[in-house]
């Protein structure tokens, strides 16, 4: 069994032992520290709660919603929801947070707790530490009888978020349902299997072949959306000559696309597709974190703005978006942030991005990913054992490579003239991430072979 306790939220594995899993005990406790944590800082007593369809999502609803009335707590459930539309929620509402019970991409043992601020943003380390400490502490004080709170059911927020997604000026509607794009949709039995198909037939879309869109929490594959788990979308993609797929995550806050000839486009490539539309209408900076391709910084500078790079971590690079005022941001992973419309990992309105930036250029998705610069990543990790100093590690290393660009701001990057590599300790395993991009598969892996090479020969000197 698996607790982990950040600063973005609580995360593990249901059942075992309190403490040392995602139990009844440990749901309760966390939920207090953080609505006592809302109460104290904004003074206001409303919370917006959504989950994604995981089998244990009702059960840890239920002892959620519990808590905040014990707080005295108004609770506003929008049932199953996604995580994007908790966080337009949240402002909405004027509440005073979010909780989203998702653990994302990770298998249906596994379920969690996201902490939103008041913006509907991601709590930031210094709140996420205080929330932590409060649990620790058991720092909250109950309601008495006459000041319970009270729950909620709000179903609208699916037709709201579409609403302010068809209101977008970048989002033509009109030219999608001209396209008459044929679509097909992996949702893996989560939430995106309500709210996908409900946005694409607003957007004109009227052919869609969906496959796992049962919110049943029953995933038929690792629901992380890599290239491994999508094969089956692939043949569908081609048995029924579609003009692409649509995968998301659990809560909808990842999204990739499979080509019309089964093939993938590269969850790397969403945000680089993305922006690239955005940039043509907007001109503007982008970011993204320092994990991902290099190929959205070209596509930046191509349209005349800059690209900066954040940390790893969504709450990293929604702080650096709002320092350089980028006009569209993410990450590597499928993760499109489009501040016009909020600040938070959005599948929902990339899809309607993406589909207008389609129809607008005609070609086919195929021949749009070669539009752009081809780079591959290849993902390494080396498995730490605990008497690994990793930060005197990384400063060998980075005296090894002294003469190249280095970024310190998240473990260690170095950028060579066509390739970089990227080293970080992992926040949820025990573990280092060694991510090497270059110009294709073999010099990638190879830059990555050379400095996994590099460490073993620094460790054995010591």
């Amino acid at each position: 069994m698996t607790l982990i306790k950040s600063i973005s939220g609580i995360r593990g594995t249901i059942g075992g032992l309190a403490g040392n899993g995602l139990t009844p005990v440990d749901i309760v406790k966390f939920t207090a520290a953080y609505g006592a944590w809302v109460i104290k800082n904004t003074n206001i007593k409303k919370i917006v709660l959504g989950r994604d369809a995981r089998i244990s999502g009702e059960m840890v609803n239920h002892l959620v919603t519990g808590t905040l009335m014990g707080l005295g707590i108004e609770v506003i459930d929008l049932g199953l929801s996604t995580t994007p539309t908790v966080e337009i929620a949240v402002p909405m509402e004027g509440a005073g947070g979010g909780i989203i019970l998702t653990a994302s991409h990770n298998p249906k043992q596994w379920n969690a707790l996201k902490l939103l601020n008041a913006k509907g943003e991601f709590i930031s380390d210094a709140d996420g530490k205080e929330v932590l400490d409060m649990a620790e502490q058991s720092d909250f004080n109950f309601a008495e009888v006459n000041s319970l709170g009270k729950v909620i059911q709000d179903d609208s927020y699916l037709q709201k978020h579409i609403d302010a997604i068809l209101a977008l000026p970048l989002v033509d509607v009109e030219l999608i349902r001209k396209a008459d794009f044929k679509v097909a949709i992996d949702c893996v039995n989560s939430t995106g299997g309500i709210f996908i198909p409900a946005l694409l037939k607003a957007l004109g879309v009227n052919t869609v072949y969906e496959l796992y869109c049962t919110p049943d929490g029953e995933f038929p594959h690792n629901p992380e959306p890599l290239p491994e788990n999508l094969t089956e979308i692939a043949k569908v993609v081609q048995q029924k000559n579609a003009n692409l797929g649509i995968v998301v995550d659990p809560d909808v806050d990842r999204l990739c696309f499979v080509c019309e000839d089964g093939t993938m486009f590269g969850e790397e490539y969403t945000l680089v597709a993305v922006a690239d539309y955005v940039l043509q209408n907007t001109k503007g900076n982008t970011v993204s974190n320092l994990s991902s391709t290099r190929a959205l910084k070209d596509v930046t500078v191509k349209a005349g703005g800059e690209y900066h790079a954040a940390a790893v971590g969504e709450v990293n690079v929604v702080n650096q978006m709002k320092a350089v005022n980028a006009v569209i941001g993410g990450e590597g992973n499928g993760g499109i942030i489009y501040p016009e419309l909020h600040y938070g990992r959005d599948a929902l309105v990339g899809i309607a991005l993406f589909l207008t930036h389609l129809a607008k250029t005609g070609l086919t998705i195929s021949r749009l990913k070669s539009t752009y610069p081809s780079y591959h990543i290849s993902k390494n990790k080396i498995t730490l054992t605990p008497e690994m100093d990793i930060d005197a590690l990384l400063l060998k290393v980075q005296e090894k490579y002294k003469n190249q660009p280095l970024s310190t701001i998240d473990g260690l990057k170095i950028e060579f003239e066509n390739e970089w590599v990227h080293l970080r300790r992992s926040n949820t395993e025990p573990i280092i991430r060694i991510y090497s991009e270059a110009v294709n598969e073999t010099v990638a892996e190879n830059l990555a072979a050379k400095i996994i090479a590099d460490i073993k020969e620094i460790l054995k000197l010591n």
